[in-house]
């Protein structure tokens, strides 16, 4: 079996006839017949039946032709990949984000950048940042963006944002009233955490055990989005990286500043196997560009 066997059986199947997939394939009708005939004896099954002069596909012919248009498929892909990787130096970009930035800052970014490459294929994968440096390390996903907890042996990486937290709760909480939350404020308050490995949650316990502050902890999670939304529901205060806020406060979620220095510290990092290519730069520009504008806005 080869290629042009194959070929000659997709076009017959196409157009319907053996003289207009000699048309199409610009060869002899004899050529196409030849072929087909060498198909069927390297398949040892029939593909057509003849039937008074005319190519009709048998059962085992048309099961066939299923996974050749799938292979044909793949092909236009490699054809479509080979053309972007010809123009730009890549055929698609992987990018994985941790929750904060995946759903608010890194669809921005990745709609600048499709307005620069609207050729180019792009994979977002929202997860945790443990996640995020495997799919990155293994060179599956071209870009991470990442928590600091990260262990960064062996990836390319650089500091991208450091935000500073800001506390969430429901509207008509006590805390409310006050334009700024310090730490003493949360003693025996009922406290929204984050789970006990992020690097976030670590500075907060110091700076609470310094002021001699013990929250009540009712609910853990790894995801500031998800604090908000269980402020939303009454369930307490927490501190949230401000990237995450996105639409909380039109939904019934208040924010203040919070008064100690507790930042959350995001990684950008690369896949190590590869110098980053031209797509990847321009897609990095991007992301620095809708962290700036961001930044702008939260004030930061």
């Amino acid at each position: 079996m080869n290629f042009r066997q194959v070929e000659a059986f997709r076009a017959v199947m196409v157009t319907g006839s053996a003289s207009r997939a000699a048309d199409l394939l610009q060869v002899t009708q004899p050529a196409i017949s030849r072929s087909i005939l060498e198909l069927e004896k390297a398949t040892d099954f029939k593909l057509f039946d003849r039937v008074r002069g005319r190519l009709v596909p048998t059962a085992e012919g048309q099961l066939f032709f299923r996974d050749v248009e799938n292979t044909f498929e793949g092909l236009d892909r490699l054809r479509s990949s080979a053309a972007r990787i010809r123009d730009f130096g890549t055929g698609d970009i992987r990018i994985a984000s941790l929750a904060a930035m995946g759903s608010t800052l890194v669809p921005h970014a990745l709609r600048l950048f499709r307005e620069k490459h609207p050729s180019i294929a792009v994979t977002l994968q929202v997860t945790g940042s443990a996640t995020v440096r495997e799919l990155v390390m293994s060179s599956r996903f071209d870009v991470g963006l990442a928590a600091d907890e990260i262990d960064v042996a062996g990836l390319e990486h650089q500091l991208f944002a450091t935000p500073k937290a800001v506390c969430a709760m429901a509207t008509g909480h006590r805390l409310c009233e006050r334009s700024v939350i310090k730490p003493e404020d949360l003693h025996d308050e009922a406290f929204i955490a984050l789970s006990p490995e992020d690097t976030v949650r670590a500075k907060l316990e110091k700076v609470l055990k310094t002021h001699g502050v013990r929250p009540k902890v009712v609910a853990e999670t790894p995801n500031s989005s998800t604090v908000c939304a269980l402020a939303m529901e009454g369930l307490g205060v927490g501190l949230v990286n401000p990237y995450a806020t996105d639409g909380y406060a039109a939904r019934g979620v208040v924010f203040r500043p919070f008064s100690a220095a507790v930042h959350f510290r995001t990684l950008l990092i690369f896949r190590p196997d590869l110098p980053k290519s031209r797509i990847v730069r321009d897609l990095v520009a991007c992301m620095l560009e809708a962290r700036n504008s961001r930044a702008e806005r939260l004030g930061t």
